[in-house]
């Protein structure tokens, strides 16, 4: 049975677990990135804003950016009621489902699952002002591009990416270095940073790096790729739809 790397934050562990047993790999888990609630100073305006309904889009970029918005806030049905006067944008379809499970109407889901994903997909929006409520490590590109089509934009950061370390983690490595770990499965630009960060504290970034391309190392959207290929580390599998289980049944497709 192959072995599967899953680095995914605590909270989504239990569940890419049970996904990938289920698809028959077996499992080893340490969460290389997690999230901390985090309110900044563009928050208040935000809720203000969508209060007055001055709001033509609002853009949520994960599940975590909906529940870490609607936990900072005293009435939360109130605020659903007035965000339903939007345009909601879900960048995925887990977001998707996590503003729906709450009474959100989604109004907008781009083709591809990513920050450039939704450029693309987001159009006549000359004027127009559109909030982002998502990670304190969000892709600029998202920003960017929106201005660029003529946009006013907003954006608050909701929840904070952090890097825990516990003893998973060098359990992780040292096993990754004897071989016992095929599949090396990263969701995101972050996890591979610090992933690499942790071989560079145990002195084995070399080692791991010529381990990984002699396995397969599987990558959800081309920012996590490009970072892995900067780090020299050949991605073998990339789904084309950005969600976990597609990058499982992709791996099984490649009978990895």
């Amino acid at each position: 049975m192959k072995v599967i790397a899953i680095m995914r934050p605590a909270g989504y562990l239990a569940e890419s677990v049970k996904l990938a047993k289920s698809m028959g790999f077996d499992t080893i888990i340490a969460p290389m990135i997690d999230v901390v609630d985090k309110t900044d100073a563009n928050f208040s305006g935000f809720v203000e804003r969508v209060m007055r309904g001055e709001v033509d889009y609002v853009i949520f970029t994960s599940a975590n950016g909906v529940e870490f918005t609607l936990l900072k806030l005293d009435e939360p049905d109130e605020f659903i009621k007035h965000l339903n006067n939007a345009h909601v944008v879900a960048i995925g379809p887990m977001t998707k489902k996590a503003l729906q499970k709450i009474g959100i109407r989604v109004s907008i889901i781009p083709d591809s699952y990513s920050s450039l994903g939704l450029v693309e997909h987001i159009s006549g929006i000359e004027g127009a002002v559109i909030e982002i409520a998502r990670s304190s490590h969000g892709a600029p590109e998202l920003v960017e591009g929106l201005l660029e089509k003529g946009a006013v934009v907003h954006e608050t950061q909701v929840y904070q990416i952090i890097s825990p370390r516990d003893e998973r983690h060098t359990a992780l490595m040292k096993r990754a270095l004897a071989g016992e770990v095929d599949i090396f499965a990263f969701t995101s630009s972050m996890m591979v940073r610090n992933f690499m960060g942790l071989a560079g504290e145990m002195g084995v970034k070399d080692e791991i790096i010529r381990v990984m391309n002699e396995k397969t190392v599987a990558a959800i959207g081309k920012p996590t790729a490009d970072i892995l290929s900067g780090f020299g580390i050949e991605v073998k599998v990339m789904p084309e739809q950005y969600t976990f289980e597609d990058l499982i049944l992709e791996c099984k497709k490649h009978d990895c």
